[in-house]
């Protein structure tokens, strides 16, 4: 785990922003920077970039291939066949869940609605949209405005109620 400078909450590795207040995590202390490699401007984990050679290989979705790295248990979900995708979690009767069911990390308990936010891929660029959930949705420490797309980039922390994504994107 990594500690944000500013309120000293507990992040894990990899994280860019912290999910408490938002302050960019610095990458340039000795702790942090003996367990992270940079890849550009985003900041890996060196076992993630382990695991990320070792997925299966994804379906191109609009010359974006997206992944999903769930932060709590370290498993990744990749995004493929469709150019639009509902997150949330899936509730006992009902008739239609969304296409990525995170009910299986907890999402209940983390306080991920039923039909919780979309991510959408066009042109090459993916976008993220809060879809009026009741505990609101984070990129890299920022409340989304509902109803609003918002372009993600690569390494992105996603916040999901409580639960943290990191959103991987290859082209």
């Amino acid at each position: 785990m990594i500690e944000c400078p500013n309120c000293k909450n507990k992040e894990y590795p990899g994280a860019l922003f912290c999910g408490q207040c938002g302050t960019q995590i610095s990458k340039g202390n000795d702790s942090t920077q003996s367990l992270m490699r940079d890849t550009g401007n985003v900041i890996f984990d060196s076992a993630v970039m382990r695991t990320l050679k070792d997925l299966p290989p994804s379906v191109n979705v609009e010359d974006a291939i997206v992944t999903l790295h769930i932060l709590d248990t370290g498993q990744f979900l990749p995004i493929s066949g469709h150019d639009s995708f509902t997150l949330g979690r899936q509730s006992q009767g009902q008739d239609h869940g969304p296409d990525i069911d995170l009910t299986d990390y907890n999402a209940y308990m983390q306080g991920v609605s039923r039909v919780h936010a979309s991510i959408t891929v066009e042109k090459g660029r993916v976008y993220l949209k809060d879809l009026g959930s009741v505990n609101g949705t984070r990129v890299n420490g920022n409340r989304l405005e509902p109803h609003t797309a918002k372009p993600l980039q690569n390494g992105d922390i996603v916040i999901l109620g409580k639960l943290k994504l990191q959103t991987i994107i290859r082209y």
